[in-house]
């Protein structure tokens, strides 16, 4: 059959997919979020986003941004922190003054590297020692560890609270237990039960100093 007068017809190429790697979203709202639903959302976030990470590292090589000097109310040692973010290129830091009332119970220090989290550190004060419940975590096989009271750590945080009413930089008079909390994100976290109660250390010491525990 001719084909003069007709248009040349190509075979259509498949259109690649793109494929994108996950996202972790903030926590956000975490003053008004009941206490044991944020221990269940960050339990669930370390299981998840340890594999997520892993895929989005296969590919080029990136650099690692670096921390400032000062970050997180200048309690951790620069190296131990930087030795666990992932790789990116933009960082930015989130941090709340450490500073307690009443209606404000908590701060927090967000480490981001291109808009994902890479580190958070949390205080918090709770009233009653009943309020503090971990069982979100045991799906992540926490070991115990000597810090505070109690504490525990898994591949990508680590808990702890002990008694504390403070004397300075707070207001909350029915507060009696401290809760620490610190988290770690990105590619290069698979398991840092060795690295994150030496930081859970550094938080605690500073907590007690600062706030002056009674």
């Amino acid at each position: 059959m001719s084909t003069r007068g007709q248009p040349l017809q190509l075979p259509r190429t498949p259109t690649p997919v793109a494929t994108t790697c996950p996202r972790r979203t903030a926590l956000e709202g975490a003053s008004i979020m009941r206490h044991a639903g944020r221990v269940a959302i960050l339990a669930s976030l370390s299981i998840t986003l340890g594999a997520a990470s892993v895929g989005c590292a296969e590919g080029k090589a990136e650099s690692i941004p670096e921390l400032p000097q000062e970050f997180c109310w200048s309690v951790f040692d620069h190296d131990d922190v930087q030795s666990v973010l992932p790789a990116g290129e933009r960082l930015k830091q989130d941090t709340d003054e450490f500073h307690f009332t009443d209606r404000n119970r908590s701060a927090s220090c967000l480490i981001y590297i291109d808009g994902n989290n890479a580190f958070d550190a949390h205080a918090r004060f709770e009233d009653n020692e009943e309020l503090i419940e971990w069982s979100s975590f045991d799906k992540l096989e926490p070991d115990s560890i000597k810090i505070g009271k109690k504490g525990i750590v898994w591949n990508t945080g680590a808990i702890t609270y002990f008694p504390c009413k403070p004397t300075v930089n707070s207001e909350p008079p029915a507060a009696k237990y401290l809760e620490l909390t610190i988290y770690a994100s990105g590619a290069r976290v698979q398991n840092q039960r060795k690295t994150l109660p030496g930081l859970l250390e550094q938080f605690t010491a500073f907590a007690q100093k600062e706030l002056k525990c009674a």
